[in-house]
């Protein structure tokens, strides 16, 4: 996003001037395909605040763009709530001076966010690590360099200072992470093994969910191998090439075969009481940022991914 400036009294953060092919559809839908890292419902709530500007002029989230419409968004700045410290148990994998390693329980947020401020892998971080937590990311995201879904348990790593975090996300980049997750599918696989291989963007019509995306997806690469077969499921290891969010869940679904438990990418019923989607992170394989060395942590299973494999097998 290019630097701010100012316009009209407002804040301005990005401008567009409609061409002939895109006129004629709604603002808020325009603007949602040429910003895709912000949500339509925010934009239409920048529209009714009056901070889009379209020929100098505010205009209702139904305006329908015309040809060299001259397009001004402004997005107001973020008041980022106070976050605190809190005492919690952290299954801690790994620890030293520069990263943390913790197995996630099912249930919890990675970091604070709307309608999620407190009881986040965050608020535990601050009140284990005091000061010792990577500031790259701002006050929300401290020592976050990725994260894994609310619902999704196993490895997550945390960076303790800048250093640590700049050369892990620099491996996540070059894809030289190792990162393999478990998971229960619908549906019995044919073949032992497979990739899936297809760009992951926002959906085009729910924003809150990915979807494969051709136009304005980003490389998505998942390796599978099956370990086992049920009559009605299968039971795999998913490595990560790359890490789209949702990725795991997005590919499985889009070759016919979504997790056990996803409403969100699959059937919105399951035979078995879950909450979520029955995904763990298992193996996370890093270079140490200040030994070089290659390091590989792993995390069990959780107690009720072991419970349900076992009625699998007995089914």
């Amino acid at each position: 996003m290019p630097e701010p400036w100012k316009e009209g009294g407002l804040t301005v953060n990005l401008e567009f001037t409609v061409t002939a092919e895109e006129a004629g559809i709604r603002i808020d839908r325009y603007l949602s395909d040429r910003c895709s890292e912000v949500s339509r419902s925010y934009l239409q709530k920048l529209l009714k605040d009056e901070t889009v500007l379209v020929n100098q002029k505010t205009v209702k989230s139904n305006y329908k763009v015309c040809p060299n419409d001259y397009i001004l968004l402004c997005i107001p700045e973020a008041i980022e709530p106070e976050i605190e410290a809190e005492d919690m148990p952290l299954n801690i994998i790994y620890e030293d001076k520069d990263i943390i390693l913790i197995n996630k329980p099912k249930g919890m947020v990675v970091h604070p966010a709307a309608g999620h401020y407190s009881g986040t892998l965050v608020n535990g971080l601050m009140a284990h690590c005091r000061e010792d937590l990577s500031g790259i990311n701002g006050v929300m995201r401290p020592g976050i360099v990725h994260r894994i879904d609310m619902d999704t348990t196993g490895v997550l790593i945390v960076c303790k200072n800048d250093m640590a975090h700049n050369s892990i996300a620099e491996q996540l980049k070059e894809h030289s992470i190792t990162r393999k997750y478990y998971a229960v599918v619908h549906g019995v696989l044919k073949e032992d093994e497979g990739t899936v291989n297809a760009p992951i963007g926002r959906h085009p019509v729910d924003r809150k969910k990915m979807s494969i995306n051709e136009k304005n997806g980003r490389e998505a690469v998942t390796h599978y191998r099956v370990l086992e077969r049920y009559r009605q499921f299968t039971y795999v290891e998913c490595q990560l090439e790359t890490g789209r969010t949702h990725q795991i869940r997005v590919h499985m679904a889009s070759i016919n075969h979504p997790l056990l438990g996803d409403s969100v990418y699959g059937p919105a019923k399951s035979p078995f009481r879950l909450t979520g989607q029955t995904l763990h992170a298992g193996v996370l394989g890093i270079i140490h940022p200040r030994s070089g060395e290659y390091m590989e942590f792993t995390a069990p299973l959780p107690e009720y991914f072991e419970d349900l494999l076992r009625k699998l097998r007995t089914t």
